[in-house]
């Protein structure tokens, strides 16, 4: 859980027991067990309105989550979307869509600079706690593009 430490959170969104959809969840704890520090992390799990006070409390945030999209399983790009449509067409399976969340908290009137680490996957719909072997090897690359993004957020 986040302490509210620095001004930016990375925010890993996912649903663990669906395999690849949990890989935003999964970039959050490998970052945690190496003891990083200088944004504050969170697990988000499968989002919902809940978030919109923690997501609300920053003025930078980076997502990182699944999206179900063109690109083949374990591709990782790095987003700034500013409004719901600016986001991957299927980017997760939540029950309450991380577009609903954050279109939320801007007619709310308090929206963070979102930046998004996609993490494209094949199926949202295959039950278990394992990634696929394309989508873990995609998490070295969503961890070197949080950092960077970071950094740059922070210089």
């Amino acid at each position: 859980m986040t302490s509210l430490q620095n001004k930016i959170l990375v925010l890993g969104i996912g649903n663990i027991l669906l395999n690849d959809e949990g890989v935003g969840i999964h970039v959050v704890a490998a970052l945690e067990k190496e003891g990083y520090s200088k944004a504050d992390l969170m697990d988000g799990g499968t989002g919902g309105f809940h978030l919109l006070g923690f997501i609300q409390s920053y003025s930078t945030v980076i997502i990182i989550d699944a999206a179900l999209d063109q690109f083949p399983a374990g591709h990782v790009r790095v987003l700034h979307p500013k409004y719901a449509r600016d986001f991957p067409q299927q980017l997760s399976a939540h029950e309450i869509g991380l577009k609903d969340l954050l279109d939320a908290a801007f007619l709310l009137g308090n929206m963070p600079a979102i930046h998004l680490v996609a993490v494209s996957v094949k199926d949202f719909q295959d039950m278990g706690m394992e990634l696929s072997s394309e989508v873990e090897a995609a998490i070295p690359l969503a961890i070197k593009h949080v950092k960077e993004l970071v950094e740059a957020l922070q210089a």
